[in-house]
């Protein structure tokens, strides 16, 4: 009797011990918590497979090298290897909240197996703390410029806009500075043609650039629009070319959800 109290008491703390176990385990589809892995460069990691980084004071060899203005002696620096689009407007906003410049936007034909670019972009400050302070911005803004973002297995969509374009988006664009913006990316490239087809008719925009497999990307299987122009009407293109591009990249292979929360 006593071997069956003992028993059913075992029995009854592995039963708990389960539960507590099952209740502390991270979901399977939950995110790694990023962490800091020692090194004082170090700023933060973001979604996109993005890091921050800064250096204090770059070499001087590499700083000639890298063609830096002599006032930074220090440098932000985002790395990711995808979604080049979010973290453009990302870094816009970054510049506007900081004592900081874009010195160098280059774009990697790299997204994991995806349709797009990956993207390197360096910031020049006089103050290390400011060259920061900008990468702890830009890597906050990713969520929300990651948020008309959307994918499935045949490809993605980037729609951007901003009411006040800065020196991101002037440096990568072109785009006028103040003024409002759009950006409209299709893969693959077929759908991106429809997709800028459809913005520029929709409203009365002005088109800042083109960009296609074989002409201002890195032979990435996308097109690319940029516009500018009355913020309503703006808007109104990239909304346009969101909801055609949508149903053309679902039908090809099923539901494309938005990678965060839509925020145009």
């Amino acid at each position: 009797m006593q071997e069956q109290i003992i028993d059913k008491v075992m029995e009854e703390i592995k039963k708990r011990m389960e539960s507590q176990q099952a209740a502390a385990a991270p979901a399977a589809d939950a995110p790694k918590a990023s962490f800091n892995p020692g090194v004082t460069e170090f700023v933060g990691t973001a979604i996109g497979d993005t890091i921050g980084l800064v250096i204090a004071n770059v070499d001087p060899i590499l700083h000639e090298k890298m063609k830096l203005d002599p006032k930074y002696r220090s440098i932000g620096i985002l790395g990711a290897r995808t979604g080049a689009g979010p973290h453009i407007m990302a870094a816009d906003e970054a510049v506007k909240a900081t004592n900081t410049e874009i010195v160098a936007i280059e774009l990697a034909r790299d997204t994991k197996g995806g349709a797009g670019h990956g993207s390197l972009i360096i910031f020049g400050a006089e103050e290390v703390s400011d060259a920061r302070r900008a990468i702890e911005v830009a890597l906050k803004e990713l969520d929300r410029t990651f948020g008309d973002v959307y994918a499935n297995d045949a490809g993605h969509l980037e729609l951007q806009y901003t009411a006040r374009a800065s020196y991101a988006i002037n440096k990568a664009f072109g785009a006028p500075i103040g003024k409002s913006f759009g950006l409209i990316v299709g893969a693959p490239a077929a759908i991106g043609v429809l997709m800028s087809d459809t913005a520029v008719k929709t409203a009365n925009v002005e088109v800042v650039g083109y960009a296609s497999p074989a002409g201002g990307t890195s032979y990435s299987n996308e097109v690319i629009l940029m516009v500018t122009g009355d913020s309503g009407a703006v808007r109104q293109s990239v909304i346009a070319a969101r909801e055609i591009g949508k149903k053309l990249l679902e039908a090809m292979a099923g539901p494309a959800p938005s990678v965060t929360k839509p925020y145009i």
